[in-house]
């Protein structure tokens, strides 16, 4: 039987001469092959384009350890299997290259991981711990299973700062939506945009939102292609960003007091052609059969999905600070900010609990999953509770600190049902280790409240 890798390898075979014509045409130089490790950080090697066709064949190899970032524990041992670790092959899709538009030089692969033909385990498999791929094969098999495509939509909002870009406010009064405020960082905007068509991401619209808080935001589309292209939207952002000399930060919570950097997830169903969340004929607020029982999917699986919304320590201060527009309950409604899950359209659900740093292969994939065990099981989400009011919660509560959200996460047959168990301990793993390192770090707070504080 041909393994995925020797499979992967015939479809690039297939089509080797006719990118080389398009880099030659081009006058691409030099190829990046990236991946997206277990954390959301892109990784990448950088080969001449006269290999093109070798690197096509053969890929380019990763340590093991690169997939969860070359990083070492509090012990000093790399994650990923220590130093011994085996490599990986890291395989270009050949469908996924594109010319970096303000480096016309350089192109680039988006690339899946598999084993090694030489590995001492599964060799020319998929790669377990592959976080693109596991998306892949959530949202395959939900399609596969129920016959349902699922779509999304991303709203990343990122925090920029630099000399010129400072707001005019007003204490009480929020700077979001003023054209003024927008006016002045058109600069960064306009970049912004124009990078991201040229690499053909559908820009759709955008507004100032709060201090130095900006949110573009692109066309739905099914699911796998909105994560690739959210991490090349950040990709973007960091090219504008050292290009007008200034920071962005997709940090979730900036500051105390201003709001956090969301990325929600608008979410739909489609079969033939047809939204299965729309009902034809309906103009008001409302959800399908179909959509109820993806919502109930969702409800039942937030809390243990919340360490990959959620990823990081600074995460849980978007969900703590009251009044900003972050969601702290596993609830829905009817166009309600205040709920995780808000039904802001005819035929969309609104996941209000991703930040702006999260992993969206990760997401996707606990979304997919989520969305199918809710249609396989015709899970009820409740009734939504009126604006304004708290109901009683029907489904676990939500963890409030990445410690307490790594724990429900590893110890759920949903998301090892999901991710497979390598690519759940892998994460896990790192995850603990994270919030050991929090929990043994003095912070600035501490120093403030307990420095002075006796006798």
């Amino acid at each position: 039987m041909t393994d995925a890798l020797t499979t992967h390898r015939e479809l690039n075979a297939r089509a080797a001469d006719e990118l080389a014509a398009r880099v030659k045409q081009a006058n691409v130089e030099f190829v990046y092959y990236q991946f997206v490790s277990i954390n959301g950080r892109v990784l990448a090697k950088v080969v001449p384009a006269s290999h093109l066709k070798r690197s096509l064949d053969k890929g380019v190899q990763f340590h093991g350890s690169a997939i969860a970032d070359v990083a070492a524990d509090r012990h000093g041992e790399l994650f990923g299997g220590g130093i011994a670790a085996e490599e990986f092959a890291v395989m270009p899709d050949a469908d996924s290259f594109q010319v970096l538009p303000w480096e016309p030089s350089v192109g680039r692969f988006l690339c899946t991981l598999y084993r090694r033909d030489d590995s001492h385990r599964d060799p020319g498999a998929p790669l377990s711990t592959d976080v693109r791929g596991a998306m892949r094969r959530a949202i395959d098999g939900l399609e596969q299973r129920t016959g349902y495509e699922l779509r999304s939509g991303t709203e990343p909002e990122v925090t920029w700062k630099g000399d010129g870009y400072d707001p005019v406010a007003r204490p009480g009064v929020s700077t979001a939506y003023h054209a003024g405020t927008l006016e002045m960082t058109r600069e960064i905007y306009q970049r912004v945009i124009r990078y991201a068509r040229a690499m053909e991401i559908d820009m759709i619209e955008g507004d100032y939102e709060d201090a130095g808080q900006i949110e573009l935001n692109f066309m739905y589309d099914r699911a796998d292609r909105t994560a690739d292209r959210l991490l090349t939207y950040r990709q973007i952002c960091v090219q504008v960003a050292r290009e007008l000399g200034i920071e962005v930060t997709f940090m979730p919570k900036p500051e105390v007091g201003i709001m956090g950097n969301g990325c929600h997830h608008n979410l739909s169903l489609w079969k033939d052609g047809q939204n299965a969340f729309a009902e034809a004929g309906r103009r008001e607020l409302h959800i399908t059969e179909t959509a109820k029982h993806a919502l109930g999917g969702l409800l039942a699986h937030a809390a243990e999905s919340m360490a990959v919304y959620g990823s990081t320590v600074n995460s849980y201060k978007r969900y703590w600070d009251a009044g900003q527009f972050a969601p702290s309950r596993v609830d829905w409604g009817l166009d309600d900010r205040s709920r995780s899950v808000r039904i802001s359209a005819s035929g969309r659900l609104e996941l209000k609990l991703p930040d702006s740093i999260v992993n969206p292969y990760l997401s996707h994939a606990l979304i997919a999953g989520a969305m199918e065990d809710g249609l396989t099981n015709a899970i009820d989400p409740g009734p939504a509770p009126e604006p304004g009011v708290t109901g009683p919660e029907k489904f676990d509560s939500l963890p409030l600190t990445l410690g307490d959200a790594v724990e429900k996460f590893a110890g759920s047959p949903f998301v090892r049902g999901v991710l497979g168990n390598d690519l759940t301990d892998l994460y896990t793993e790192f995850k603990r280790d994270e919030w050991a390192r929090f929990c043994g770090a003095v912070t600035d707070w501490e120093d403030m409240m307990y420095r002075q504080w006796i006798p």
